[in-house]
């Protein structure tokens, strides 16, 4: 997958030059490419992309999901707590005011990746479901994953980063669903949730 060639498609589609294409793809790469981002990265886009393509047709608006994912983790930092508003207000900062986009929409959507909670628009249950796609992998590649992640919260020592992410896994659980459309619940509900049951036991089997 060529995530440059996707990028560049896509920001031709709505109306940006060549000049703005081509500096914020590199704004972009810089933002997904520091040390820091262990998960939340160019391969976490990657895989959201694989899943938009194979659902594109069941969404409405395309192209404002497809931007989205592509600025719903551009600022990110693991000791702050307002990353998808940043990201959001970053996103609509940088486009045209002749775009063709629902900034509305775009700006809804990727505050929507932060708490992952079912929404009345169905465009962005499905970048939802894309984002939290993770959780239901095979244990061995749902291992590196969270491993990842506790790699980004370094900053934390165990006694706090332990019950902290805990805490949020158990809050799926808690959800009647932690998928928001029918076709990931049917596919990957069950997997998800096993997962997660799994990583809270070793959480908290470590105390």
């Amino acid at each position: 997958m060529n995530l440059k060639e996707i990028y560049s498609d896509l920001l031709s589609n709505i109306g940006f030059s060549a000049n703005e294409m081509q500096q914020n793809w590199l704004d972009l790469e810089k933002a997904y490419s520091t040390k820091s981002r262990h998960y939340h990265n160019l391969t976490h886009l990657k895989e959201m992309i694989t899943s938009f393509e194979v659902y594109r047709d069941k969404l409405e608006n395309p192209n404002e999901v497809l931007f989205s994912i592509f600025y719903h983790d551009f600022v990110y930092s693991a000791s702050k707590k307002d990353n998808e508003l940043k990201s959001a207000e970053f996103a609509l900062s940088i486009l045209p005011e002749n775009v063709s986009l629902n900034k509305q929409l775009v700006f809804d959507a990727i505050c929507a990746t932060q708490l992952h909670a079912h929404n009345t628009i169905k465009d962005i249950n499905w970048l939802i479901d894309f984002d939290l796609k993770i959780l239901a992998k095979d244990w061995e590649d749902y291992k590196i994953y969270f491993e990842q992640i506790r790699k980004e919260y370094r900053i934390y020592p165990d006694f706090l980063y332990k019950p902290g992410r805990a805490k949020a896994l158990k809050h799926f659980l808690e959800n009647e669903y932690i998928f928001q459309t029918d076709e990931f619940r049917s596919l990957y509900e069950e997997k998800a949730r096993a997962n997660i049951e799994k990583e809270i036991s070793i959480l908290e089997s470590k105390k």
